[in-house]
């Protein structure tokens, strides 16, 4: 048995002699003394915790083989989805007007049209629907629901046909929150709304700046109080987007939440994200487009603990991949183009086809595998990164073939977002454990 390639080895902060090892893979902690590790590295496997460490995914038969298995892992999960996520462009028009817009350039007002509409149900139906895929859709914008028959509409045709097939269509909203009240949400639950993402800010001063509506006027009040509204309704995943120059008054957001009612336990996970001069959708991602910029490096891990601190959920690292390499995921703007990422949205060259001519391959023009060399194999941030993101390097003018090493982010960062995972995730699972009824023995016959 050997040590897991995709493994990082901390100090342990309270246990002096000890270090902490963490699969990047698995996600998994486990806390061993300085000799079981020096004696690990030499190959001296002992007797003693070897079974725990390799259910945890930190020691391996064979290196080599863990490298081989790791280079065909997308390829897997590509072949085993029976789930197909589609991101659905209603309009590139919105009732506020937000500097950060990655959309501001070419947002001139389009919306989808009826037609285009029943085509994109067509092509789901027969080539997903009809052959037993789940269905998974997020309508996007702009605003989406500033097109809600619409939503209605195709949610509407979608539902009926998923049941006729026997499986499950569902869909959510990325939303800026201002439209999205109860009723609405009411209107929308039996035809499979699931979710939403709403945005925030920072506190109301800083919110009403950067989000106001095309008026001028502030429109914080009208976001919490809708978000207040739904949240025992559909999962909320709530975005906030900040700069450099006030993300420490960011975590004052959370103090002000619950002032509307809306407490840790009815939010599924808040995610701070860097408005970037790169560009970046920061509406549409949870933090794929980042940047080593020092001030980030810091910025990042005090919003998490502040997040954390306060009973409120925050991402955790997990294996993932840039979205372009997903057979199982796909953008459809309003016009019915097709792109693999929204941020692409603009970039002609970048669409991968539409509804009337179907999908192109992209394998080359998006690097879908640039990660299946060496250098990246042998990265134990591997499968936290798969190359990272396409966007980055597409802005930093390289080929989409090059990858955005993650590894300086990382470095930085890991290590905290850890021991931050001890200190307020695991006193709570441990709780929840023992808080549980005991499980109920199955009856024997």
């Amino acid at each position: 048995m050997r040590l897991s390639s995709y493994l990082k080895i901390f100090p342990s902060p309270d246990r002096p002699g000890h270090v902490l090892l963490y699969s990047t893979l698995r996600g998994s902690v486990a806390a061993i003394s300085s000799e079981t590790l020096a004696a690990l590295q030499a190959g001296d496997v002992p007797a003693a915790g070897c079974e725990a460490l390799t259910r945890l995914g930190m020691l391996v038969e064979d290196p080599v083989a863990e490298k081989e298995t790791m280079r065909g892992l997308i390829a897997r999960a590509n072949a085993e989805a029976r789930e197909f996520k589609v991101s659905v462009v209603l309009n590139l028009d919105c009732n506020l007007d937000c500097g950060y817009c990655f959309e501001g350039e070419f947002r001139c007002g389009h919306y989808m049209s009826e037609q285009t509409a029943d085509l994109l149900v067509q092509t789901l139906v027969r080539d997903r629907v009809a052959r037993g895929w789940d269905l998974t859709v997020s309508f996007y914008g702009g605003e989406p629901l500033l097109s809600l028959d619409l939503i209605l509409r195709i949610s509407q045709q979608l539902h009926d046909a998923a049941q006729s097939h026997g499986v499950r269509y569902a869909f959510t909203l990325v939303t800026n929150g201002t439209l999205l009240d109860r009723s609405t949400a009411l209107r929308l639950l039996p035809l499979g709304l699931q979710g939403a993402k709403f945005t925030l800010d920072g506190p109301q001063e800083i919110h009403d700046v950067q989000r106001p509506y095309a008026s001028g006027a502030g429109s914080f009040d009208v976001v919490a109080g809708n978000l207040a509204q739904v949240c025992n309704l559909i999962s909320i995943q709530l975005g906030a987007n900040f700069k450099r120059d006030n993300y420490r008054e960011f975590p004052r957001l959370l103090d002000q939440l619950p002032l509307y009612g809306i407490t840790p336990d009815q939010l599924a996970v808040v995610m701070f994200t860097p408005v970037m001069s790169t560009g970046a959708c920061a509406d549409f991602n949870s933090g794929c487009a980042i940047s080593e910029e020092p001030w980030l490096l810091e910025a990042i891990p005090f919003l998490r603990e502040a997040t954390l601190a306060r009973g409120y959920r925050a991402p955790s690292p997990k294996p993932s991949a840039c979205i372009v390499e997903l057979d199982n995921s796909l953008v459809i703007d309003c016009t019915g183009k097709f792109y693999k990422c929204p941020a692409f949205m603009g970039w002609e060259e970048l669409s991968v086809g539409s509804l009337t001519e179907g999908l192109r391959d992209f394998g080359v023009s998006h690097g879908i595998g640039n990660w299946q060399q060496e250098a990246c194999l042998e990265c134990s941030y591997l499968p936290l990164c798969f190359g990272g993101c396409r966007l980055v390097t597409k802005l930093q003018d390289k080929a989409l073939t090059e990858v955005d090493c993650r590894r300086t982010f990382y470095d930085a960062t890991l290590e905290q977002t850890v021991l931050q995972n001890l200190t307020y995730l695991a006193p709570r699972k441990k709780a929840a454990a023992q808080s549980a009824p005991p499980p109920v023995a199955a009856p024997s016959y």
